[in-house]
């Protein structure tokens, strides 16, 4: 797989819907991850990401116009011992119980499945970042939108590339129903330091429908993080 453009793959679609990039950065020193959110409807777009412990969670910006909370508000990433963790729903909490007994990534994301928004059906995307920096992906969906059927992709990266990541969301843009991700997770180029890669992440997603925007820089030798957070919705 060719290396691709994050900046010209972000801007040619106008609803990747959430997304994750984990890899690694250009000088070599720090696992990456970035975490986005978008959204079409008024509930959707009425979020903001909070910090909570070593990770975050999603918030109604205006509590009086969150009318149903159950596939919006959740906990998009938390920490269990050495493990980062940062999925697009509850199934971070599924991960995070799994790993706190032993038990592993795999093993959590098989006892779940796609989300129940019918007609859509959208992908669960799930990632883990190791201390190492080694990180593994998956996503959980329906057979070409049958939810009679269950597909579940995992990927491994053990010995990530300075400059490289990879990137996975739940759409491969706009419609109705939406279209699924399909392939393995996108081969990306990483630059900058953490500041200017959020920006640049930032910057090229499309604007009227993004939300939210998580990145954090793990350094591998001390293990101290860096964590940058943007709202579209800011008081």
């Amino acid at each position: 797989m060719e290396i691709q453009n994050i900046e010209s793959n972000l801007a040619a679609n106008q609803y990747p819907g959430r997304g994750i990039i984990l890899g690694r950065s250009e000088d070599g020193q720090n696992a990456v991850i970035a975490y986005f959110i978008m959204g079409r409807s008024e509930n959707s777009r009425n979020r903001v990401f909070v910090e909570d412990g070593e990770g975050i969670r999603t918030q109604a910006f205006d509590p009086d116009k969150l009318s149903d909370p159950s596939l919006i508000i959740y906990s998009p990433v938390r920490v269990c011992g050495d493990t980062t963790i940062v999925t697009n729903g509850d199934q971070t909490d599924t991960v995070y119980d799994f790993l706190k007994v032993g038990k592993t990534f795999e093993s959590a994301l098989r006892t779940r499945t796609f989300e129940p928004d019918e007609p859509n059906f959208t992908p669960r995307v799930s990632g883990v970042v190791e201390k190492d920096g080694s990180y593994r992906l998956s996503i959980l969906k329906s057979a070409n939108g049958n939810p009679a059927s269950a597909q579940r992709f995992f990927y491994e990266y053990s010995s990530p590339v300075s400059g490289e990541g990879h990137f996975i969301h739940t759409y491969r843009g706009d419609g109705s129903p939406l279209p699924s991700f399909e392939g393995e997770p996108t081969r990306v180029g990483i630059s900058g330091d953490i500041d200017s890669f959020t920006q640049k992440l930032w910057e090229h997603l499309f604007f009227d429908n993004k939300v939210s925007l998580f990145t954090r820089f793990i350094n591998l030798k001390t293990g101290l993080t860096e964590t940058r957070i943007i709202n579209k919705n800011h008081d």
